[in-house]
């Protein structure tokens, strides 16, 4: 009898098939079948995800709260939390910087005519307004927009309800616990679909994008990938050592799975499932993996930061602005404080992007140069993303229990 593939197999293979194919789909000029027939597959996985994404982070957020027993363990948590993430992503943002005035500097940036790179940035209306619509007005919208935000700070003020009303609230409680355990099974068989997903997003980015990757686009990307690589082996590996107590080489082999996913689907709220097994597996509470890979994937975004500070060098370069150290600081600053409120879906980076620009004095209109390969930006920054969640739900873990679930 033949040993079954196991998940993480099935989606390496996935991927590579979805590569192989992808590029015979290239070459043949027949890219938009691609488009027609492998994509709409990978949409209806994606739409799966999204669907079970508000539940699954509802839920697993009240159980995670109910479970610690007191708001004190909660606060101590969310600190530790928001803390880590904080401190990565300002590194990630020095990590950007520096790759991006090492290319600049090296004049490997090309520059490029504006031409036709019109692009309708959306509006930001400043930190006041992003607090505000954190609070939810209505709470069947937020889950019917799937906003995040709002979501987490539904479950938040249920979960410390919770908690405050006691043992009149013990029929909530199991109604909580039920619901989860249908919603674990539910999500359980949609990951199975995973390496589906996988194949046809593959096959579809490289058919379609494979020109823009031999362009002379291939520069600014090559500078993003590299400073991706950099974060995540060495903060990453760091955290998992020094901070969760983990061999980097098995935290980094554990966490295929979500990386691989997170890299086709370039969506950090979908992926969010995968990384909750993943961390899970790798010995994080499961509680406090509820609590804190949610939390992640809405205001945790290393992968876009280092994008960001690429980009924003890159499109000054094209633009002629010369920025200036207080500048580049300003960069940094601006890219850390907008990944809250930044969603876990794909091409989100770009619009908290002509945020950073519209600062800096730089013309919207060129972010128009990069637009036609922000799929393959995003593609790395969400695998970031994802990452730096799941070993700071481990960091956590092993900060409050002491030690690993192993």
């Amino acid at each position: 009898m033949k040993k079954k593939l196991s998940l993480p197999q099935q989606i390496l293979i996935a991927l590579l098939l979805g590569v192989v194919v992808g590029l015979i789909f290239f070459f043949t000029d027949s890219a938009a079948l691609t488009e027609q027939y492998l994509k709409p597959f990978g949409d209806i996985f994606v739409n799966l995800l999204k669907f079970i994404v508000v539940p699954v982070v509802l839920l697993s957020m009240i159980q995670g709260i109910i479970s610690m027993g007191d708001m004190k363990k909660v606060g101590s948590v969310g600190g530790k939390t928001v803390a880590f993430f904080m401190a990565t992503t300002a590194v990630a943002c020095a990590v950007g910087l520096l790759m991006a005035n090492l290319f600049d500097g090296a004049g490997l940036f090309p520059t490029l005519a504006l031409g036709d790179t019109t692009y309708e940035a959306k509006q930001f209306d400043g930190f006041m307004s992003v607090l505000v619509g954190i609070f939810p007005s209505n709470m069947w919208k937020a889950f019917g927009d799937a906003n995040m935000l709002q979501v987490i700070v539904i479950a938040l003020f249920f979960g410390g309800s919770i908690l405050a009303a006691g043992e009149q609230s013990e029929p909530v409680r199991q109604l909580v616990d039920s619901m989860y355990a249908v919603i674990e099974k539910l999500m359980t068989f949609i990951i199975s679909l995973s390496p589906i997903g996988v194949f046809t997003y593959m096959a579809w980015v490289v058919a379609t994008q494979g020109a823009a990757i031999l362009g002379s686009l291939a520069l600014v990307l090559l500078c993003a990938y590299i400073g991706y690589f950099l974060h995540a082996i060495v903060v990453y590996s760091i955290a998992a050592k020094f901070g969760a107590g983990l061999n980097p080489v098995k935290f980094f082999k554990e966490a295929v799975p979500a990386m691989i996913f997170a890299f086709t689907s370039a969506s950090s709220a979908a992926t969010l499932p995968v990384s909750k097994e993943c961390a899970e597996k790798m010995g994080a509470d499961k509680n406090i993996a509820a609590f804190v890979l949610p939390l992640g994937a809405t205001i945790h975004m290393d992968g876009t930061a280092i994008y960001q500070c690429v980009a924003t060098v890159f499109l000054a370069t094209c633009a002629g602005v010369d920025l200036t150290l207080t500048q580049m600081i300003m960069v940094v600053a601006i890219a850390t404080l907008s990944a809250i409120g930044t969603a876990g879906t794909p091409g989100a980076g770009v619009i908290m992007l002509t945020m950073v620009l519209t600062t800096l004095g730089i013309p919207v209109d060129y972010i128009g140069l990069i637009i036609a390969v922000d799929r393959l930006f995003d593609m790395g920054r969400t695998t970031m993303n994802i990452t730096g969640d799941i070993v700071g739900s481990l960091c956590v873990t092993r900060w409050e229990n002491g030690k690993l679930n192993n």
